[in-house]
């Protein structure tokens, strides 16, 4: 059997999660349910648009929670154990440079996080995250992009 994958998360992010869940769970679950139920007091449910559209609007709300029960049952709070001290990892902000000199800082983090940042993202999961996690400021790594080469960056600061 396979090893689940860990996403790890702020105490923000999975309470942010948490709530969303409960919200689409109790109340827009009633709601939809409330809409094709008045939608198919109007007959034809071939023709009627609101019926369509809500049962479309209940897929995409039970996909979601769906989503959200899987990713807060494999999430763990916090940072993993095997962090060390001024390397990147979950939750760290690296700056790095590109080739040309552009810098980015950038959080190490799941999607879940972006809306406790305006930093850009980059997961773990990532091709560049994963060439980022372990290393330190100084540390110059390569990694493929979608159309087959190679970049190589430098990390120029590592932020816990």
């Amino acid at each position: 059997m396979s090893e689940q994958k860990v996403t790890w998360l702020t105490q923000d992010a999975y309470d942010r999660l948490a709530e969303e869940l409960t919200e689409r769970e109790e109340v827009t679950r009633a709601k939809i349910t409330r809409t094709i139920e008045l939608a198919r007091e109007e007959g034809d449910l071939k023709e009627n648009g609101g019926y369509h559209a809500a049962k479309e609007d209940q897929g995409r709300n039970e996909a979601r929670i769906r989503e959200l029960k899987h990713l807060l049952e494999h999430a763990r709070v916090g940072r993993p154990e095997d962090t060390v001290e001024g390397a990147v990892s979950h939750g760290s902000t690296v700056t790095i440079e590109f080739p040309g000199g552009d810098r980015e800082a950038m959080l190490v983090a799941s999607r879940e996080e972006k809306e406790h940042t305006d930093l850009e993202i980059c997961s773990p999961d990532s091709p560049l995250g994963r060439a980022l996690l372990g290393k330190h400021a100084g540390a110059e790594v390569s990694y493929d992009l979608p159309n087959g080469r190679t970049m190589k960056v430098k990390i120029v600061e590592v932020h816990d």
